[in-house]
């Protein structure tokens, strides 16, 4: 039997699937089991115009803050299963070009590895860095594109778009192939929060 909170979030699983697995295409991502605290800070940013798509804008206008971390607790706790990776082939030199910078960065650009915060199975990292895997290739090129051109905006310091000023159509491209590629993970939870530091300074998980 569905409980209340089932029932309300209804406006969320129409788009992003029944327990925000997401769907099978580039627009609604899967929300299911990412950190609450991303989701809480995603709500905040389509609600106070961080992030711009006009139909979350709309839903989210009126809430309160407590009910946003309803809602991101909600689908935090959800882990239905994962889509199957993407098989469209690729060059081998592009996979392994975008595994490279997802696992080890590239210093010579002080482009940190994707894993050094999104953690070492890239499932996220606990409180507020969101998973990577089973997302569509295009939507994650298109997030980091609009991180790049600064039309989606972080907690300050806001180091994704540090990091995605310096990413070359090369890269993005390499680095979202290779993501979407990944098979399911056999632990879907996020890591426990770092206890070192950050390769660097980042609003959305403060130190």
């Amino acid at each position: 039997m569905p409980s209340a909170m089932d029932e309300r979030m209804h406006a969320c699983t129409t788009c992003h699937g029944v327990q925000g697995q997401g769907r099978n295409n580039d627009y609604f991502p899967r929300i299911a089991g990412k950190p609450a605290d991303y989701l809480f800070n995603q709500l905040i940013a389509f609600r106070d115009g961080g992030r711009n798509y006009p139909p979350m804008g709309y839903l989210l206008a009126f809430l309160p803050d407590p009910y946003l971390h309803k809602i991101a607790e909600y689908f935090a706790a959800l882990q239905p299963p994962y889509p199957n990776p993407d098989t469209q082939p690729l060059p081998a030199t592009v996979l392994d070009y975008g595994k490279t910078l997802v696992m080890q960065g590239d210093p010579s650009r002080k482009l940190p590895a994707c894993a050094s915060c999104h953690g070492a199975r890239l499932t996220g990292t606990q409180p507020g860095i969101p998973g990577l895997l089973g997302l569509h290739a295009s939507y994650i090129a298109g997030q980091m594109g609009t991180w790049r051109s600064g039309t989606r905006h972080a907690i300050a310091p806001d180091c994704m778009h540090t990091i995605a000023v310096k990413l070359t159509d090369r890269d993005i491209t390499a680095v979202s192939s290779w993501l979407a590629r990944q098979p399911r993970p056999a632990d879907p939870t996020p890591a426990p929060k770092h206890t070192g530091r950050l390769p660097m300074a980042c609003g959305s998980q403060p130190e």
